[in-house]
Formats: structure tokens, sequence, C-alpha cells
């Protein structure tokens, strides 16, 4: 490319998964902004169903939208170039620059990965020329040394950008020392060069009782510490990105909503202005559990392959609950893959989720939904046909759905009906992600159960992630930070 960028870059690889750095990152966004900096995220590779629109049209991970939101700017499809979303134990949808080219299965994509550089370098490039720092991402663990070569997801990418990094491990796990050392250890000393210096994330109690650690850790590896940083205990307001941070939120009783823990389960940030509702008990129904008999509403999430994901529903008994749920008198709410999951079948004439096949729906809704490749990326404004309340959201899937059903909307997009509603009004079916967040909408349909709700969802996630960024600033040495980062060599 051969453009010398302004920016500077730095990046959050962690010792292992799932050690927080979306949310460091995140957090760290919102930390620059407020001293004054331009600020974009940034991950060349990204593995999760839990996808956002972005404002080109594209999509990428939810975790980058929330990274963008904290930076102040617009979601981008270049701010997660490669996204897998895995649809089988060994297969996932592969989307490059926002869209979809295609389904992957893991073996040839780990062959494939070396070709997907060039779009990953274009992509950081076009971001690095916009902005004062660009914070990237790694994804897993540098210390997976089975995965370097061809890598593009965390050391392979530094040393391709020549962008400095900043090492994370989890002492909540237990075992930090060995995470940071142990990575060391096994990495090339190429790799090695491109460690800047290490942090330790979610430490609970006296961070001072770990000031020996610390020393160990220097004084085995040379590399400065940047911080400890304490347990961050409004973390779960922000959107999660991995389903093994989806868990129960428990509230005062008033409203119980159970919602059944699909294999598949994607874009379950629906979820999280219900569980920020104090008068709501959301309780996520795992694998080998009854749905529970107490639950007002069963709400059926989005999935990244409905037809498996309504395979193992059946397995689970869910659907005989379910009936028994409406028996009592219950309300059920499907979005997405979860509306489709309602109807009366679901045809795949083209094998888009596995072998052709067209399987029955559950029955509670009088359509039928056709799986195509085209698929549907959308911003949306709509307006609930129930309560005439406004919702903003998104749509974000495969298929077209049809039938006499559709002739009770459960919204309208301009003129255009969406979703349906059963006969009884107590099923309900959408196509629309978000629309929880509405609030006016979520106030007037959680009236329908009598429950009040004054939630300003947005102001919620606004409040957190600026206790994020004071917290960051606390804890870690951003001064120092900002001098590792260094202009990247594009």
């Amino acid at each position: 490319m051969g453009r010398v960028m302004a920016a500077r870059a730095i990046m959050i690889q962690g010792a292992g998964s799932n050690v927080g750095k979306s949310l460091l990152v995140a957090g760290l966004a919102r930390a620059f902004v407020r001293r004054g900096l331009s600020v974009a995220p940034f991950k060349p590779q990204n593995m999760s169903n839990n996808a956002a629109v972005t404002a080109d049209g594209g999509e990428i991970g939810r975790a980058q939208a929330l990274q963008a939101r904290a930076a102040g700017r617009p979601p981008l499809s270049d701010m997660n170039p490669v996204l897998l979303k895995p649809d089988s134990e060994t297969g996932a949808q592969l989307i490059l620059q926002g869209r979809r080219i295609g389904r992957a299965e893991a073996r040839a994509f780990w062959g494939e990965r070396p070709n997907l550089m060039p779009s990953v370098l274009e992509s950081f490039a076009r971001l690095a020329r916009d902005c004062d720092l660009v914070l990237v991402e790694g994804a897993g663990s540098p210390a997976e040394t089975n995965l370097r070569q061809g890598d593009i997801a965390n050391m392979g990418f530094a040393c391709a950008a020549d962008v400095p990094v900043v090492l994370v491990g989890d002492i909540d796990r237990g075992g930090v020392i060995a995470q940071i050392v142990g990575t060391q250890a096994v990495l090339s000393a190429a790799d090695r060069a491109q460690v800047a210096g290490f942090a330790i994330n979610k430490f609970r109690g006296d961070v001072r009782l770990f000031d020996a650690g610390l020393a160990d850790i220097v004084r085995r590896t040379g590399w400065p510490s940047l911080g400890v940083v304490p347990w961050f205990d409004q973390a779960w307001r922000l959107p999660a990105e991995d389903m093994l941070d989806l868990a129960s939120r428990p509230g005062d009783g008033r409203l119980v909503i159970a919602v059944p823990q699909l294999p598949r389960i994607a874009n379950f940030d629906d979820l999280d202005p219900l569980a920020a509702e104090p008068g709501i008990d959301l309780r996520i129904v795992p694998p080998g559990r009854a749905l529970p008999g107490d639950a007002d509403l069963v709400l059926l999430p989005g999935s990244k392959a409905t037809i498996a994901d309504l395979a193992a529903l059946r397995r689970q008994g869910w659907d005989i609950d379910l009936a028994a749920h409406l028996r009592r008198g219950g309300h059920v709410v499907g979005l997405c893959g979860g509306f489709q999951m309602l109807g009366r079948a679901i045809h795949d004439p083209q094998g888009l989720e596995g072998p052709a096949a067209s399987v029955p729906g559950l029955g509670l809704l009088d359509v039928e939904t056709t799986l195509a490749p085209e698929k549907t990326l959308a911003e949306r404004h709509a307006a609930c046909c129930l309560t005439g309340a406004s919702v903003t959201g998104y749509e974000i899937h495969l298929g077209r759905t049809a039938g006499p059903g559709l002739s009770r909307p459960w919204f309208r997009i301009g003129d255009a009906p969406e979703g349906a509603v059963s006969r009884d009004g107590r099923v309900r079916g959408s196509y629309l992600h978000g629309v929880f967040s509405s609030d006016a909408f979520r106030a007037a349909f959680l009236g329908d159960f009598g429950l009040a709700s004054d939630l300003r969802h947005d102001d919620s996630v606004e409040d957190a992630l600026d206790g994020l960024a004071a917290h960051l600033e606390r804890h870690l040495d951003l001064d120092r930070i900002r001098e590792i980062a260094r202009v990247p060599r594009l």
C-alpha cells in the first residue's frame, strides 16, 4: 500500500479467550475520546453470531459496534473486515468487509486466511486515514501457536502492520502469572518483540495484594506493567458478544421471561434492555432444563441455523413446554430466527443451512419461511401496530416469510407490514432486532403485563461506557499506552 498513516495504533491481545478484550477496547475508546482524540476500533477477524448492521450497509461483530459507539463513530464494515458466523460445529458463514461471500468449513478456512490479509490491511488503512488512534482487538490468544502460520487475527496482523501489543491476562480465572509468562515462553522472538507491555483484568479485592505478582511477571518477562483493572460491576449493562457471557438476570419477579438457550443463538443483545429492567426476572434456560412453568413470556431469540436450532428445541422437549405455556395463558415472542420457527414450515431448498430440507415449524403463526441466499441487512424505523409506539431496529437474516398471518402485522415500516400476531394476540413474531431498545415501545409492551417501565436504555449504556472509561483511567496507565502506540507500517 505504501502510504504512511498519520494515526497511531495499538493492539489489545489476550493471554486467553474471554479475558475482557472487547470491553477494554470500548473503555479505552471512550477514555481517549474524552481526552480529545479521534479514535476508531478495529478487529481483523472475529467469530460471533452477535452481529450489527453498519452505516455502510454491511455487518460486523456486535462488540465492534459497541466500540464504535464508545468512540462516537458510526459502525463501519472496515472495523471488522473478517467475520465468521458459526452455523455448525465445523463451519461458518464468512463475511468479508461487511458482505457475505459464502460459507467455509474450518479446515478450509485456516488454509484460506493468508489470502484475506490484503483485505484486512486495506480496511485498517482506510480507518487509519480518518483518526488519531486505532485501537485494535485480537481474537483468542497468540499463545495458540498451532494457529500462528497464516494468522490474521493476532500476531500475524501485528507483525504485518507493525502494531505494538498490550497483552492482557484474566486474574479471575486464576493462574494469571502463568498466562502472561507462559505466553511469552511460546511466542517466537519476532512476536515477543511486538509486545510492549501487559495488563491484568478482572481483579477482585485489594489490588495491592497483587503487587508481588506484578513484580514477578515483570522480572520474568521484562515487560512493563500497565496496570491492574479491578472487576467492573456495570459490565453486564453493556452488550455481550460471547454466548458464554449470556446469563440470567434475576429481578423482583413481577414478570418472568424465559429464553431457551439454543446452540446457534444469534443477536442475543435483544435481551439486554429486558435484563436491565428491575421488574423482570430474565431466565436463560440451558439444555437439560424445562421451560419454567411460572414464565409469563417465552422469548425465542435469533438463530444462525434456524432449522438446526428448531430441531434442538424439539430434542429438549421445549416445544411441549411451549404448548403447555400457551395453555396456561402465557405469551410467546419470536425474533428473526425465532419468528421463522413460530411459523408452519421452514424451507431450505438450496441447502443454505445444511442439507436441503423442508421442516414443520411450531405452527403458532400462519406463515411459512423460505431460505434464500440473498441476505437482508438494513436499519429500520417502524411503528408498532398494537400500540403506535415508534421503534428503531435492524434486520439481518436470510429468507423471506409469507402467509395469511402477515395480515395481522406486529409492526409497520412505512406502509409495509412487518411480522405477525396470532388471532388471540398472545404469539408475536418479527424480523426486527433491537426493538426492545426503544424505550416507548418497551414501556408499552411491558405495560400489557402490568409492569411500569421508566428505564432509559440508551442513557444506561452511555452511563456504563462513561463509567468504564473512568474505571480504566484510574487503573491503567493511559499516558503510557498512548506513548506505546505508534504509526503502523502500511
